[in-house]
């Protein structure tokens, strides 16, 4: 029979194996990696394998501890990556996207038609600059709250179809709204870092970040290409269609540019047979189309000053038909490239 202390002995053993099993099982499941010079975080994450803001915020609460100041990395320092999320029981992989809204936030990639292209969405304007006033009676509409609504379901459907969306001009309380009428704030971040006031810094600051993604995204995605979207203002009396603007020095910008063209003018051909479609193509020397490394394209979705070009805005549901119109444009183009 067993004494008091050959009992206590491999209690004692046995909870070390235990703990150690434990330690080693916690550690074997947990991934870590260090950066690389020149990283911040939102780059670090995309080198392995975890885009987008619900990864970031996981990140920061792993690694509180070992962050210099709120949000900069260390160079040397092993850092938590967050879980991969897993595919949904269905097969069909689902994305989680806060900037969405609650009610949108989770996206069931339903098809594979960009799979392998990935995207760069800008909104104009944003932070302290609202851009193009318009005005319906005594409410004002903001140039960047439409043109960043019709940028985030933009994002969400080219994420449906498959593709890897970067997000650059960032609200993390808006979401995609339903209202006429849409709210101005100052919230707008690039990914994070305040938006310059001054119009040069704002747009070198948003053409070095998708430049940076460009640079690891190059080898990854075999499509690459950036969108920037506008609402333009001219005289009240002036009607226009969505017109669309391209670099002069890159071919894939201006087949992109007619690509888009070309399948509004299917939209409308098929939805408002008698009414035409009168949008252009155009080169234009505009600094994000020569500064960014990838292909582009620069959308003026209409006149905020305009009556009849207003319900392309304040109407959410067509708000819906241009970010899906561009959606079916970039497939077209992604077919043509491959």
């Amino acid at each position: 029979m067993m004494n008091n202390w050959n009992m206590k002995r491999i209690f004692c053993l046995l909870t070390i194996l235990f703990c150690t099993l434990f330690a080693f099982n916690a550690s074997a499941q947990e991934e870590r990696d260090s950066p690389r010079r020149g990283e911040g975080i939102s780059v670090f994450l995309e080198r392995n394998k975890r885009p987008g803001r619900a990864y970031y915020k996981e990140f920061l609460e792993l690694n509180k501890k070992l962050l210099k100041g709120k949000e900069e990395l260390r160079l040397g320092v092993k850092y938590v990556l967050p879980p991969l999320s897993k595919p949904a029981g269905n097969g069909k992989k689902t994305i989680n996207e806060p900037l969405f809204g609650k009610a949108l936030a989770s996206v069931k990639v339903t098809s594979n038609r960009l799979q392998g292209a990935c995207f760069y969405v800008v909104s104009g304007h944003g932070g302290p600059d609202p851009g193009a006033i318009g005005r319906i009676g005594k409410i004002e509409l903001h140039e960047d709250e439409y043109a960043y609504d019709v940028a985030l379901r933009l994002a969400r459907n080219l994420m449906q179809e498959g593709a890897e969306v970067r997000i650059i001009i960032q609200n993390a309380k808006d979401g995609i709204r339903d209202d006429k009428y849409l709210s101005n704030s100052k919230r707008e971040t690039c990914m994070g870092a305040p938006i310059p006031l001054n119009q040069v810094a704002r747009l070198r600051q948003r053409c070095a970040k998708i430049n940076e993604f460009y640079k690891k995204d190059r080898k990854n995605y075999k499509y690459c290409r950036a969108i920037f979207l506008h609402v333009d203002s001219r005289s009240k009396s002036h009607q226009t269609d969505v017109f669309f603007y391209h670099s002069k020095s890159k071919p894939d910008s201006k087949r992109l540019a007619k690509t888009m063209k070309k399948t509004f003018e299917s939209k409308y051909d098929k939805h408002q047979p008698n009414r035409g479609f009168t949008g252009t193509v155009s080169a234009r020397n505009l600094y994000v189309l020569a500064n960014t490394s990838p292909a582009s394209v620069f959308v003026e979705l209409g006149n905020i000053q305009n009556t009849f070009d207003q319900r392309r805005f304040v109407i959410s549901s067509n708000r819906q038909a241009l970010a899906k119109w561009m959606m079916e444009g970039f497939i077209t183009d992604y077919k043509k490239a491959k």
